[in-house]
């Protein structure tokens, strides 16, 4: 067997690591191109760990600026709302405090004035035996009459009309232009026609001390007729006779309205009935 020796111990070992690693030669500038490809490393690795730092920064403002929008944002959102719709609710309250204020004041004043007249009616027929014929309608027995009339038929032709049998009445008033915008119940001069037979002329009055002290003493009875004790000495135009109902108020249009009287026992038609029309 044969044994292969190396010449020197420098020999062996420089063959065994020329079989293992490619050694080169030393040329001048290689230190230089060395330290060049040192610095360039380190530069790479400086820079990609600013990067790296830029980011981790980045990340973290981006998971801090949500949280405080988040905490500041919902406060304005609720604060504002509530004060507004605070202080509209108030101004609407005030509003309609005020609105029903005025509305009850003008009811009250309404009433005392009683400038109007609803659906049902107190109706009042009433005059000395030897003198003409009132009608008066109230909204209720305590208020002022918003219409009055006074016709030409004496008191007692009326009655022995309304013995005989049902009475129609109807007042007739010219349309002008120069009236336009007059209320029905505000025309002075009525033609008057009682039964189909032309009676006169009846005339709107106002509620005098006289008429007034007449409606007081009748404001107790609801419904029914009678005779008060006439004026005068020693009733010189004889008794008053009085009858009171409830009337049924019907507008056709601004031209044309009618009073029914209206029949406790709900039988039969009216006995009474007043038309107003403008022609």
């Amino acid at each position: 067997m044969r044994t292969i020796m190396a010449k020197t111990p420098h020999d062996s070992s420089f063959s065994f690591s020329k079989r293992h690693f490619h050694w080169r030669k030393k040329v001048d500038g290689d230190d230089e191109q060395d330290n060049e490809e040192k610095e360039e490393v380190l530069i790479s690795l400086s820079t990609s760990q600013e990067e790296k730092v830029e980011v981790k920064s980045s990340k973290n403002k981006s998971s801090v600026a949500p949280v405080t929008s988040s905490a500041t944002v919902p406060t304005t959102t609720k604060t504002t709302p509530t004060t507004t719709t605070t202080s509209k609710k108030k101004l609407q309250t005030m509003a309609v405090a005020r609105f029903r204020s005025v509305l009850i004041a003008f009811n009250k004043r309404r009433s005392h004035m009683s400038s109007g007249l609803g659906s049902r009616v107190v109706g009042t027929l009433f005059g000395y035996r030897r003198g003409h014929v009132h009608f008066a309608f109230q909204d209720d027995s305590k208020a002022i009459p918003a219409f009055m009339i006074e016709l030409a038929t004496p008191t007692s032709g009326l009655v022995r009309e309304m013995a005989s049998g049902l009475v129609r009445i109807a007042l007739e008033c010219d349309k002008k232009v120069e009236k336009k915008g007059m209320k029905l119940l505000e025309e002075p001069l009525w033609r008057t026609y009682c039964n189909g037979k032309k009676c006169g002329y009846a005339m709107r009055r106002e509620c005098g001390p006289e008429e007034l002290k007449v409606l007081k003493a009748l404001e107790p009875i609801s419904m029914g007729a009678g005779v008060l004790p006439g004026k005068g000495v020693g009733g010189s135009e004889g008794e008053l006779m009085y009858m009171r109902a409830k009337f049924e108020r019907v507008v056709g249009s601004r031209d044309s309205e009618a009073f029914y009287m209206m029949n406790p026992d709900s039988t039969g038609g009216p006995e009474l009935s007043l038309y107003l029309l403008r022609v």
